[in-house]
């Protein structure tokens, strides 16, 4: 069982529901990490952390400071932060529930956690809460104080879990409107726009699964470090051969094509049919958020 990096409560108005929260990511996830080394000798470079009037100093005697003006700071202690929090403070508060689609994934961190009732007593609870969440098909919005800072947080049910996604706030987002002149007034054809959409059409995938994707930088990468401990050569693979675009539409169309080949393709590895039908794929939503 994986270690939780934190623990409170999740609150709903007076209900308060005992959790745990772990990280989503797992540890290592075979991700191959590089050093820094000298060139001329292949030492690894150190970084020592020095005072200008005292030199090299250890972890114990470093502190948190805040500049109010040039050169002028205040000592922080996070511990005497923490004093200023209430006990609401230390607990995940559910601001409101929404619809899924309300919040836009731009404001996504990229940083998640599982929540997970913590002991027995927040079974009940966190089991209603979960269920209410699924039948309604709500997400929800709280905010909580992690790692010093208060955090934006979106909770949706997955999988028997909840799970808590950090959102950035709006003030840290650069908005689109920034970008309205880059963009620019291209104007197109109705002929144009109906082969893009066949287009898109053709490219839906109806049973996506992220698990097919695959880390290949991490693969890549083993594969450089084994060829460099026993000495072989690196060689490229082959390149593909670039085919020649005339002008958009020959290449929309010729992209339609190669798309109904990769559709044929996939067709041959699906279900047989019975009876002369595919068997009909249930329509029913699930309700795992």
């Amino acid at each position: 069982m994986p270690r939780s990096t934190w623990k409170g409560f999740l609150r709903l108005s007076l209900v308060s529901v005992p959790v745990r929260a772990y990280t989503v990511s797992a540890a290592g996830g075979g991700v191959i990490s590089l050093n820094q080394l000298h060139a001329s000798c292949n030492s690894r470079i150190r970084y020592r952390k020095t005072c200008p009037i005292h030199g090299e100093v250890s972890n114990d005697e470093i502190v948190s400071g805040y500049q109010y003006a040039k050169d002028q700071y205040v000592v922080v202690d996070l511990d005497e932060l923490d004093k200023l929090r209430s006990e609401s403070d230390r607990s995940i508060n559910i601001d409101a529930f929404i619809h899924p689609e309300a919040v836009d994934p731009i404001y996504f961190s990229g940083s998640a956690q599982y929540l997970a009732p913590d002991g027995p007593v927040g079974h009940k609870p966190y089991a209603l809460l979960y269920r209410a969440m699924v039948e309604e098909n709500l997400y929800c919005i709280a905010q909580v104080v992690m790692s010093g800072k208060e955090q934006l947080v979106l909770i949706r049910p997955v999988e028997n879990l909840l799970c808590m996604m950090t959102l950035e706030y709006a003030s840290r987002i650069r908005q689109p409107d920034e970008f309205a002149s880059e963009v620019g007034g291209a104007s197109f054809s109705a002929k144009e726009l109906d082969l893009t959409r066949s287009l898109v059409q053709a490219t839906v995938e109806e049973d996506f699964d992220v698990g097919r994707y695959q880390d290949l930088y991490t693969e890549r990468m083993r594969q450089l470090v084994e060829a460099k401990i026993e000495g072989r050569d690196v060689v490229a693979p082959p390149a593909e051969e670039k085919q020649e675009v005339i002008n958009l539409m020959d290449a929309l169309r010729a992209s339609i094509q190669r798309a109904k080949g990769r559709e044929g393709a996939a067709a041959k590895t699906r279900p047989k049919t019975v009876g002369g039908q595919r068997p009909r794929k249930s329509t029913k939503r699930r309700k795992t958020g």
